[in-house]
C-alpha cells in the first residue's frame, strides 16, 4: 500500500500558510495568477489568515482559510469560485468552488466562511 508521511503532505500545504496573502472571489475558476487577480476577480481581501497544517477528516492533512468579512467588491457579477494567491511572487496557489454562488455589486462588501484545503492520504 502506498503511503506518504505527514511531513510530505505538510510541506505542500505550508506554502499556503506562509506565502498566501490574498483571496479573490471570481466569476469563474481561474487558471493563472493574472486570471485570478485581474480577468475574473469580482473582489478581494489582502488580510487573510491560513492555519498551519493539521489532521484532516477522514484522512490526510489540511489548512484552513479563516472566515473573511467586509472584503471589497470591485466588480459586478456572480462569484462562483475563490482563488488564493501569493502577490509577492505573482503565483496562483489554490482555487475552489464557493459553497454557494454570490451575486455581488461593485462598491459593496463580501464575506466567506472558513474553508479547508485538503490533501487526502494516498489510496
Amino acid at each position: 500500500m502506498a503511503t506518504l508521511n505527514d511531513r510530505v503532505l505538510d510541506n505542500g500545504l505550508t506554502v499556503l500558510d506562509t506565502e498566501a496573502n490574498r483571496v479573490d472571489i471570481c466569476s469563474q475558476e481561474p487558471a493563472s495568477y493574472a486570471e485570478a487577480t485581474s480577468t475574473y476577480t469580482l473582489g478581494n481581501e489582502t488580510s487573510i489568515s491560513i492555519s498551519a497544517p493539521a489532521d484532516a477528516s477522514p484522512n490526510g492533512r489540511k489548512v484552513t482559510l479563516a472566515a473573511v468579512s467586509g472584503a471589497s467588491v470591485t466588480g459586478t457579477g456572480t462569484a462562483t469560485h475563490y482563488a488564493i494567491s501569493d502577490t509577492g511572487n505573482s503565483r496562483l496557489l489554490a482555487t475552489g468552488s464557493l459553497s454557494a454562488s454570490q451575486v455581488v455589486t461593485s462598491g459593496n462588501t463580501f464575506s466567506l466562511t472558513a474553508s479547508d484545503i485538503r490533501i487526502p492520504d494516498p489510496a
